[in-house]
């Protein structure tokens, strides 16, 4: 009975400390000016106000930020998802010579972080005539080494006898993936997309680079500007953080118990 007191304790504690940070958060955006900036000022806002969210708008283009974040989180997502899943399938099905090297050598750039490789990839975008651009922003997400792992996982959990099947009915490659394994592997599926949205949109570094102007900025980057520009408005700033969320949060929810199943799954065979 006490280990399951210290269990729930020890989770509450921890589930407090994660949450923390978003309340203090929420409670920061509705917040007035003149409370913020008083010694002193309690916790709790008193009066709670909303007019911080209104003024996003006029401190800076917060609505093309966050247009620019969506359609850049959405397009990155369906590339990921579509590269990912033919190379996943390529890996798991397809045997040739080396093919092992070839997935070692393809797992090995996971070690490389993009600091290392942001000023040659920042000339290569300049080459192409591509910086301060959308596809400038999108190029570099379009291929995932961790999705590929992933799906390959998943596929590899598949029985070989599915294939098989289908090959004797006259199915090729491309049936046997698009009609057969594909609609198998959707909570794998599922689950890489909620992390490939979450790490488009939460991108800060590379879109700090490439994008040169506001018009292809995304909202990361765009919060970073009101920081700068507003520093002692913190009570704007959280609510454009709070804004930020709530895509995020929305997904996730939604999708929850597709993750699950999804991380479950490919955890079966290795």
């Amino acid at each position: 009975m006490s280990k399951t007191i210290l269990r729930y304790a020890a989770l509450t504690f921890g589930a407090l400390a994660m949450v923390g940070p978003f309340v203090w958060m929420v409670l920061t955006s509705v917040t007035g000016d003149a409370q913020l900036g008083r010694a002193g000022a309690p916790l709790l806002p008193d009066p709670a106000t909303v007019d911080t969210y209104g003024r996003l708008g006029d401190a800076f283009p917060f609505w093309r930020f966050a247009a620019n974040s969506i359609g850049v989180a959405i397009a990155s997502t369906l590339l990921q998802l579509f590269t990912s899943a033919t190379a996943a399938y390529a890996f798991s099905r397809l045997r040739f010579r080396g093919s092992n090297l070839v997935f070692l050598l393809y797992l090995a750039t996971m070690m490389i972080p993009m600091q290392v490789i942001i000023v040659p990839l920042f000339i290569e975008m300049r080459y192409l005539g591509l910086v301060d651009s959308y596809a400038g922003l999108l190029l570099p997400t379009v291929v995932s080494s961790f999705g590929v792992f992933m799906l390959r996982q998943a596929f590899l959990a598949l029985p070989k006898e599915l294939d098989e099947a289908a090959y004797v009915d006259g199915a090729g490659h491309v049936r046997v993936f698009a009609q057969v394994l594909l609609p198998l592997v959707a909570p794998a599926l599922a689950t890489f997309a909620v992390f490939a949205f979450m790490s488009s949109w939460n991108a800060f570094l590379w879109p700090l680079v490439i994008a040169q102007t506001e018009a292809h900025m995304t909202l990361p980057v765009g919060l970073s500007l009101l920081q700068g520009r507003y520093s002692t408005a913190w009570n704007v700033v959280m609510a454009g953080s709070t804004v930020s969320v709530l895509p995020i949060l929305a997904l996730y929810v939604f999708a929850q118990r597709y993750v699950v199943r999804g991380i479950t799954f490919t955890g079966i065979k290795s």
